[in-house]
């Protein structure tokens, strides 16, 4: 399934305190600081220049997002949604091998990488949680919830492994499909070729995920 690479609109914000208050303001914020993060880049991304691209006073929008720590929370809530989404419709079916959802998984996660959005915004992201704490947490926190969702299919096509093995395939996998990003993302050298590798991720990485004993992790490392 190819992706858009779109955020769907938010129709309600439920969420309490400083998020609370004018919806529709909030949406014009959190569009603002998408789209300030995708064009213009990590460094760029501070509450003044957030609020000049909405048309908004900085002081307005920080009464909504005192810090832009906040703001990457939101946005990073509005990413897991769309993808837990993407994988409802994908890939949670009834009926589904959980080898042919991991299949489904991978060629979703490199799809979705070719799009600029996504391209723009993780790379971006790794650099400013390379120098903010508080944002290397929520994007750890991020990934964790990714990695889970990987670690959930692989676990019944490989109930040999303990669940750390499992995890750690997981995180494998994940870095993997993750690594294509620099390379073959939205304009990238080798995005031409993102086919080809989305192919061979497939291939290797399910055939890794249900074959690979537990006594082979502890011996390779």
């Amino acid at each position: 399934m190819a992706s858009t690479g779109e955020i769907p609109q938010r129709t309600a914000l439920l969420r309490p305190g400083v998020y609370g208050r004018g919806t529709e303001t909030v949406d014009l914020i959190l569009k603002a600081a998408l789209d300030v993060l995708v064009d213009e880049g990590a460094a760029a991304f501070t509450l003044r220049r957030i609020a000049a691209r909405c048309g908004m006073k900085v002081g307005n929008l920080s009464y909504h997002f005192a810090r832009k720590e906040q703001l990457i929370q939101l946005l990073l809530d509005d990413l897991l949604d769309y993808y837990e989404r993407l994988l409802d419709e994908t890939v949670r079916q009834p009926g589904l091998a959980p080898e042919e959802q991991l299949r489904r998984i991978i060629t979703l996660v490199l799809d979705d990488i070719t799009s600029k959005r996504t391209t723009h915004v993780f790379t971006e992201l790794w650099a400013l949680a390379n120098h903010n704490a508080a944002v290397a947490d929520r994007v750890a926190a991020f990934y964790a919830r990714a990695h889970r969702n990987i670690a959930a299919v692989i676990a019944p096509m490989n109930p040999a492994l303990s669940p750390e093995q499992v995890d750690v395939v997981a995180r494998f996998i994940s870095a993997a499909m993750e690594g294509t990003t620099i390379f073959a993302g939205h304009g990238k050298p080798w995005e031409h070729q993102m086919p080809q590798l989305t192919a061979l991720a497939v291939a290797s990485l399910v055939q890794l995920a249900r074959t690979i004993r537990p006594d082979e992790i502890p011996a390779l490392a």
